[in-house]
């Protein structure tokens, strides 16, 4: 997403609010009967002044028991109009709040899936607390304007229009007097309203920033607390807050201003033109009944454009939110599957073959600093490569390039002899497990956080991962068990047995690929022991990349690979390198010295 000073200037409210038309097109049959519900509701409304016109000049001028009789059925045929209008309210409320919910569940997930599908890159420039800002509170806000603004304002509409046209019927010259008056008010109205949209956009913003800097440091709690930084960051939060009310602010004052300017101008021009009809009604020149119907009418029209001018504002605050959500549904991953994948097919029984040909790649973020330079590399089926070098050598890089989270600027990768560009996403990504050196646990019970590698498998197989990850035992010693619910990001668990719930996760997926970002960095002896053991069964059939820093997992590679700034700078076994005494000598010397004084 681009940044703020980057995005292109707002587009007017409604074209903005048509964006939304996608989301309420699959409920055509609902809008229709919320549409008659809303025309026969203001139908009845409109027929109520002309009820009361009968009332005035036929009841009331009558006399004895017509005179009674008259007033009956008038009043009678008030209420059935009551009655009328009091369903067809109600079915138009039901109709517009169930597309009010609909449509916001339908565009809460809609974003949210993708979302998913944003490269790193995105999340590189956007903070998760800024998305989830828009899927809570700019979804709510257009909840609004569909569930109850849209229908009010076709109603307010209609009743203006339908007003309007019966007040001409019952005084054209009064009609027009108070049509040229109503047209020059419009001009500050509509002003205002543009001024309350940029408000509204700027205040989503705003709180946007607030709920993304909680987000982070919430998530960093820990590191927080360390550092004694909680009244700091609270009070970071504080401006932040503080920073969105005073736009919040500036926002209400402006709508305050324009509901005030509506109803002033227009119940203004609206008393003025019934001061000229009181005085047609002493001349003559109107029944008693006209004037009570066109003050109605008038009424009537003063209150649909009061209502309008509240409906304005909240279209146009909700205007702001639809651009946020209509950007984010904008946005376009570099990363895609191609239109005709194809299809990969196993080729060997112990893994998969992969070939990197010349791969040069920097990070769109830093176009200037290489990550990887000219890189080669080809791994056969059941290999185990041992990837080692000083840190920022472009290690991780490598494994992201791989799962295809960013393309290179140059070169291919080959997975079973097909350029993984050609490949569905999903298809590459099921044919590789990763295990990496920050593990991640989802706030959900033990169980499912390792049946995450593979959602079909069933209870046996999830137990028979976690006791190759060594993880069994440990599970089994929590209050539930497998069904123990392990906290946000696994808080619950030491950083060894979040590693190891990683390592089963991976296990459970059984991909021909996988990657092991040092995974047993995280672990005590005793772990690291069960550990490897599990890992060295888990290498068996398949094709292993390690990113390694221990001596007891480089010796064990079919080959050892060292890179530093981004390139390969040596390959060959342990024995070989040591022996050559370039870099990967010196970090032998250096990482690897306490486990050197004896044998593998």
């Amino acid at each position: 997403m681009k940044p703020q000073s980057e995005r292109p200037k707002s587009s007017s409210g409604l074209k903005t609010l048509a964006g939304l038309l996608p989301f309420l097109s699959p409920y055509r049959k609902r809008i229709a009967i919320a549409a008659v519900a809303l025309v026969i509701a203001a139908g009845s409304t409109l027929a109520i002044p002309y009820g009361f016109r009968q009332l005035i000049d036929l009841g009331f001028a009558s006399k004895g028991i017509e005179q009674a009789s008259s007033v009956n059925i008038t009043f009678i045929a008030l209420f059935g109009i009551a009655s009328v209008l009091a369903m067809a309210t109600a079915a138009r409320f039901y109709m517009v709040s169930w597309l009010g919910e609909r449509v916001t569940a339908d565009i809460r997930s809609a974003v949210y899936a993708h979302v998913l599908r944003q490269s790193p890159e995105f999340f590189e420039v956007t903070q998760t607390g800024e998305v989830l800002s828009r899927l809570t509170t700019d979804t709510t806000l257009i909840q609004t304007v569909v569930g109850t603004s849209i229908s009010m304002a076709l109603r307010n509409v209609l009743l203006l229009i339908g007003g309007l046209l019966m007040m001409f019927i019952t005084s054209v010259k009064l009609s027009a007097i108070i049509i040229v008056m109503l047209l020059a008010v419009i001009l500050p109205i509509v002003t205002i309203g543009r001024r309350v949209r940029k408000l509204s956009r700027a205040s989503q913003d705003r709180i946007a920033d607030a709920s993304g800097l909680a987000g982070e440091r919430l998530n960093a709690i820990n590191v927080v607390q360390a550092f004694a930084h909680e009244d700091h960051e609270a009070k970071q939060f504080g401006n932040a807050v503080e920073r969105a009310f005073i736009t919040a602010i500036d926002r209400v004052r402006a709508r305050s201003v324009l509901t005030v300017t509506a109803i002033l101008l227009v119940f203004g021009a609206i008393v003025f033109v019934l001061w000229l009809g009181a005085h047609a009604v002493m001349e003559g020149r109107m029944s008693a009944g006209e004037l009570g119907q066109f003050v109605l009418y008038a009424a009537i029209i003063a209150g649909a454009i009061g209502a309008l001018s509240e409906t304005l504002g909240d279209a146009q605050r909700a205007a702001g939110a639809s651009e946020r959500l209509l950007e984010l549904l904008a946005e376009r991953s570099p990363i895609v599957s191609p239109e005709h994948p194809t299809p990969l097919v196993k080729r060997a029984a112990n893994g998969a073959s992969l070939q990197l040909d010349h791969l040069s790649f920097n990070y769109p973020s830093r176009p200037d600093q290489p990550a990887l330079t000219d890189l080669s590399l080809t791994a056969e089926p059941g290999d185990t490569i041992a990837i080692v070098g000083p840190s920022g050598a472009g290690k991780t890089t490598l494994f992201q390039l791989l799962l295809r989270f960013y393309d290179p600027q140059t070169g291919h990768i080959f997975l079973d002899g097909v350029d993984i560009r050609q490949l569905d996403l999903q298809a590459l990504r099921n044919a590789i497990g990763i295990v990496p050196q920050d593990t991640v646990v989802f706030s959900a019970n033990a169980l499912e956080n390792i049946r995450y590698g593979r959602p079909d498998a069933n209870d046996d197989e999830v137990i028979a991962a976690a006791k190759l990850a060594a993880a069994h035992e440990f599970i089994e010693r929590l209050p539930e068990g497998y069904q123990s619910f392990l906290g946000e990001r696994g808080v619950r668990l030491s950083g060894g047995q979040r590693q190891r719930i990683a390592i089963a996760r991976a296990l459970l997926k059984n991909p021909p690929l996988l990657l092991l970002d040092e995974a047993t960095s995280a672990l005590d002896a005793e772990s690291e022991r069960l550990v490897q053991h599990a890992l060295e069964a888990a290498m068996v059939g398949r094709t292993t990349l390690v990113i390694a820093h221990r001596l007891a997992t480089v010796q064990r590679a079919t080959k050892i690979v060292v890179m530093d700034q981004g390139r390969i700078v040596e390959t060959g076994t342990h024995a070989s390198l040591v022996a050559a005494d370039g870099l990967y000598a010196s970090l032998a010397a250096l990482q690897f010295s306490a486990t050197m004084q004896g044998p593998a």
